[in-house]
């Protein structure tokens, strides 16, 4: 009986360092994280209803194509709304860009519309933002006041903006900057060539002179 005991309390002790090893090997797993794994979106640019402003088409439009002028509602701000100009048609976005409005006929000329919270660093930053994308050299505010041509909507007063590259290609931009008192900033900008945005800035400007908040109108929806 007693020759016996030291072989048991041998045994014993190699199971427990069996044990203990293996409780090492699965406390020192790693499992890394997912590659895949989307970033989230920005509190600031979430709807109420958790998502992004113009992320739902309005009922009855399916993909968010949208013949008329009316943008889809969200609980954080007043919906834009406006007639679009005949042949004009319109696809609902997510994100910043709320909708992109496609002139009949244009190439590659659209009207972006964004909407941003506040005041988006204000129109010399985003002016000269844009200047450089059309590699324009940046400006002052003296200057900027001079570019600067005021247009009053139902919507609010629009700061307007044109701007047009030198060189065989011409580049041209004609934007509009419609600030909030509900805290949020709008911008519609046509972008495409020169002669082709020339071609329809007519109809542009109706568009912006057609910007209101509230209810749609029959003919709007």
């Amino acid at each position: 009986m007693n020759e016996r005991r030291p072989l048991l309390l041998i045994c014993a002790a190699m199971a427990l360092s069996a044990a203990a090893c293996e409780r090492d090997t699965v406390t020192h797993v790693r499992v890394p994280k997912s590659a895949d794994a989307p970033p989230a979106m920005p509190p600031m640019m979430m709807g109420g209803s958790g998502m992004p402003p113009g992320a739902m088409p309005p009922a009855g439009m399916p993909g968010g194509a949208m013949p008329a002028g009316q943008v889809a509602p969200t609980t954080d701000f007043p919906p834009l709304l406006w007639t679009l100009p005949s042949g004009w048609t319109a696809k609902m976005e997510s994100g910043m860009r709320f909708a992109t409005l496609k002139p009949a006929g244009a190439g590659k000329v659209e009207v972006s519309v964004v909407v941003l919270p506040g005041t988006a660093g204000g129109d010399l930053a985003n002016v000269n933002r844009w200047r450089g994308q059309l590699g324009l050299a940046p400006i002052d505010e003296t200057q900027l006041a001079a570019l600067r041509k005021p247009m009053q909507t139902d919507a609010g007063p629009v700061a307007l903006f044109d701007l047009v590259t030198e060189g065989k290609e011409r580049s041209r931009m004609l934007a509009a900057i419609l600030t909030t008192e509900s805290g949020y900033t709008w911008f519609l900008k046509m972008t495409g060539g020169a002669d082709e945005v020339a071609a329809k800035q007519a109809e542009y400007f109706r568009l912006l002179s057609s910007l209101h908040f509230g209810k749609p109108s029959a003919g709007e929806k």
